[in-house]
């Protein structure tokens, strides 16, 4: 009879843990959502957070007003005639004329402008020479008049034929370029 009782018990304890047994799942989760991740959608509209005393339908809102995004500055002069002759009167470089930085503005220079205005700043190069732009005049060109800031701001948006490198080079690299431009505009003379 006591035989009959363990195996009973045995039997309805192996019966007991079975039961709750389920092989697509580990018994214990320390860390739940390791094993089940939550899925967040994004832009979700998010209900009932507190915003200003009173809950808020939060989505992806639109920035405030007169906000920066992170690394950038702006730019203070228009887009305008009146904006290229203020910085072209104003404007100066901030960094210093190194030989790093000048180096620097040599590479960047190979890369976006020489294909337009050659590797001397005389206007002759390859796109030039094979009549996709006609006119670009030498860097040394006395109606030009080039300064620092009227180079830097038509990096910024361009002129003319020339369109904005803004996207391609950031605020150090735009006064590199800036820098090698006025060392090829004195090679010139």
């Amino acid at each position: 009879m006591k035989s009959l009782i363990k195996i009973g018990v045995v039997f309805g304890a192996a019966l007991l843990m079975t039961s709750c047994f389920n092989k697509s799942q580990p018994n214990y989760q320390y860390f739940p959502n390791m094993y089940e991740p939550v899925g967040y959608e994004a832009y979700q509209e998010v209900n009932g957070v507190p915003f200003g005393g009173f809950e808020s339908k939060m989505e992806a809102q639109i920035p405030a007003e007169g906000s920066i995004k992170r690394g950038w500055l702006p730019y203070e002069y228009d887009n305008t005639n009146e904006g290229y002759e203020a910085a072209k009167a104003e404007l100066l470089n901030p960094i210093q004329p190194t030989e790093e930085n000048l180096a620097a503005g040599k590479e960047l220079y190979g890369i976006y402008c020489a294909v337009c205005h050659g590797n001397k700043g005389d206007g002759q190069g390859t796109l030039a020479k094979r009549e996709k732009f006609l006119g670009i005049p030498k860097y040394n060109d006395p109606a030009r008049g080039i300064t620092e800031g009227s180079i830097y701001h038509v990096i910024m948006y361009g002129k003319n034929n020339m369109g904005s490198h803004a996207n391609q080079l950031d605020i150090e690299e735009r006064w590199q370029v800036v820098q090698y431009v006025l060392k090829l505009k004195a090679e010139l003379k």
